[in-house]
């Protein structure tokens, strides 16, 4: 690449980033507002009263929301809310895995044709498919942490190419957690605004406040970090 052509690419990536993260502050945003607006905290103590139950429901409904292509961030951001953001990632993380390997299997034995229909408008994907092919796992843990297709579709694309099942598993599971992460953090610093506003109980310092202020800045930071690291590395590989 000239020098000449450097600063259009830098500033379509810088754009494109922008673009995500402001995305991701107004999702942010519409979660504060539902909170005010909507019974909320009555949905949350249903959820937690059915005990051990609580977990199992969620991961069932993020994996119905793979399968059927909605998008999953409110569900991420739902279970920062729901378990905190520790038990939180870690049941979003598995309700993800799951559901990315349902679509996965069913676009590789049961969708295949309409899956090759729908990926005809990504040239790119063929170009993805030859990558994968010599170096499996990696690409597919480079698409996680810096997708280049909306993640639903990609499930079920992923599918039509030639990684193992083992792998894509294990890619997938690790190239998403720094997303889930950043998510359920998000979500669990709305549910204690959430649960602070409508609760006499014990209420958060300013110092705790701080805490998590800094806590989702260095969280954010590292996200958008791992993904320009994954953006550049997938350009080099894919083109």
């Amino acid at each position: 690449m000239s020098t000449a052509e450097a600063p259009p690419t830098s500033r379509r990536n810088w754009a494109s980033l922008s673009l995500r993260v402001v995305l991701f502050l107004l999702l942010a945003v519409a979660l504060f507002a539902a909170a005010r607006w909507l019974p909320i905290p009555k949905l949350i103590q249903w959820v937690r009263d059915q005990g051990p139950w609580a977990p199992v429901l969620f991961i069932l409904a993020y994996v119905l929301a793979c399968v059927f292509l909605l998008p999953g961030s409110l569900l991420t951001l739902a279970a920062g809310v729901l378990f905190g953001p520790i038990w939180g990632t870690l049941w979003t993380s598995i309700g993800s895995t799951l559901g990315a390997t349902a679509a996965f299997l069913t676009g590789r034995f049961l969708a295949r044709d309409w899956i090759q229909k729908r990926l005809q408008g990504h040239p790119r994907f063929a170009a993805i498919d030859a990558a994968i092919g010599t170096e499996g796992w990696k690409i597919v843990g480079l698409l996680r942490l810096s997708p280049v297709f909306p993640f639903s579709l990609l499930n079920y694309g992923l599918g039509l190419t030639q990684v193992r099942l083992r792998d894509y598993v294990f890619a997938s599971c690790a190239g998403m957690l720094p997303a889930t992460a950043l998510y359920v953090y998000v979500g669990s610093v709305a549910g204690e605004a959430i649960l602070q506003g409508k609760t006499t109980q014990h209420t958060r310092t300013p110092m705790e406040w701080t805490l998590y202020g800094l806590g989702f800045v260095a969280t954010l930071a590292v996200t958008i970090l791992v993904t320009r690291i994954a953006r550049a590395a997938l350009h080099r590989r894919i083109g």
